[in-house]
């Protein structure tokens, strides 16, 4: 009785894998023939994307900005910082 190296699974696995390779090459042979078709209408999409990034970056950096500034003027009120009801232990707690 030989013994297989290549099995039915295998095959079916290679086949999978390479139909799925070939729907992504044509998804990308595709969107290249759209774009060179097309080009100034995916200028303006990449111009939106990026511009939409740039308000979301530039909102957290405002919240950040703002988040800082509460704290500082939290911090400026309190002058003399200390614990009430606060008792510093220098040596054991058995010791008498």
């Amino acid at each position: 009785m030989p013994f297989r190296f290549y099995t039915n699974v295998l095959s079916q696995a290679s086949r999978t894998m390479a139909s799925g390779i070939m729907v992504v090459g044509l998804l990308l042979m595709g969107f290249g023939v759209v774009i060179i078709a097309l080009p100034q209408l995916f200028a303006y999409l990449a111009a939106l994307v990026f511009f939409i990034a740039g308000l979301g970056c530039a909102a957290t950096a405002l919240k950040i900005f703002w988040a800082g500034r509460r704290i500082d003027r939290l911090n400026a009120n309190d002058v003399d910082v200390y614990r009430k009801n606060v008792r510093i232990h220098t040596g054991e707690p058995y010791d008498q």
